[in-house]
């Protein structure tokens, strides 16, 4: 994989690149596609990384659909497909991790200890062994988004990130690999998540700006849908994860909730509508 990624960069070839967990749905493939209308050459990597599962999580029961994701990237003219091994990726003996300080223990990290050090120690290799020009993440994940943002900034890797635009079914709900656990009945449950977040940016629209006003919007919504149990309703710095306490300025509004015992997250980035120069990051 490195000779085949260094044969194209060598070549004087911008490199995207989009890593993936794999059973692919159309979020992964809007990233496959905006990889391939900025680079030349696109890569694509298959993954599921054991170190950012806690030990009751879904790391046995991840969804594997290699051979299907295969031909979907293969039909999207995808130039190198890489799925290393955990022996491949995690020798015997390795003993190095990457954590982003702070920000590892903030939405996703408070509540799944340990999470953002695998996915930061997996990126960091992985960036090693394709040395992208660009890398590509959804908006959805966008815990994930600053923590990576942070460490790209601290440790100088030469890549550019590119953050898309969140993909959604028809009724609004984010596509998520997780959304093949869910009943039918549990499919509906869930699109709590979406409404709570619409009902806060209608309070912002109607000139709400306090955000302890705005959450307890969005956790008196998540609690109407007796199906969901609420992790967190936070409304933050999308680039620090702080809380802030006015939105005037734009922020991030992330929510992740149990829909049975599948845990979804979803959030919107909040325009800055104070007339300043905005704090939120560029796309």
């Amino acid at each position: 994989m490195k000779a085949a990624c260094r044969q194209v960069t060598q070549a004087g070839k911008t490199l995207g690149f989009v890593p993936t967990m794999g059973a692919l749905h159309d979020g992964h493939l809007s990233l496959v596609r905006a990889s391939k209308s900025k680079c030349e050459v696109t890569t694509v990597s298959i993954f599921v990384n054991p170190l950012q599962f806690g030990p009751s999580e879904d790391l046995a029961k991840y969804p594997r659909t290699l051979e299907r994701d295969a031909k979907l990237l293969d039909e999207l003219g995808v130039d190198l497909l890489f799925t290393p091994s955990v022996a491949e990726m995690y020798p015997q003996g390795a003993k190095t991790y990457v954590v982003v300080e702070e920000l590892n223990d903030k939405l996703d990290g408070a509540s799944r200890p340990g999470h953002f050090r695998g996915v930061t120690t997996v990126v960091a290799k992985l960036f090693e062994i394709v040395r992208p020009d660009y890398a590509f993440f959804g908006q959805k994940d966008a815990a994930q988004v600053a923590v990576l943002r942070k460490m790209v900034t601290d440790l100088d890797f030469d890549v550019q990130l590119v953050v898309c635009p969140i993909v959604r079914e028809t009724d609004g709900l984010a596509m998520s690999s997780r959304n093949a656990y869910l009943t039918p009945e549990q499919r509906q449950q869930a699109m709590v998540l979406h409404r709570s977040l619409l009902r806060v940016q209608s309070a912002v629209d109607r000139g709400e700006r306090d955000s302890a006003t705005l959450i307890e919007i969005g956790r008196q919504t998540i609690s109407e849908e007796p199906g969901a149990r609420l992790d967190y309703f936070a409304i933050v710095d999308p680039d620090t994860l702080d809380p802030v306490a006015d939105v005037s300025r734009g922020a991030l509004v992330a929510v992740a909730a149990y829909i049975g015992s599948t845990r979804l997250i979803d959030n919107i980035l909040l325009a800055d509508v104070s007339g300043s120069r905005s704090p939120l990051p560029s796309r």
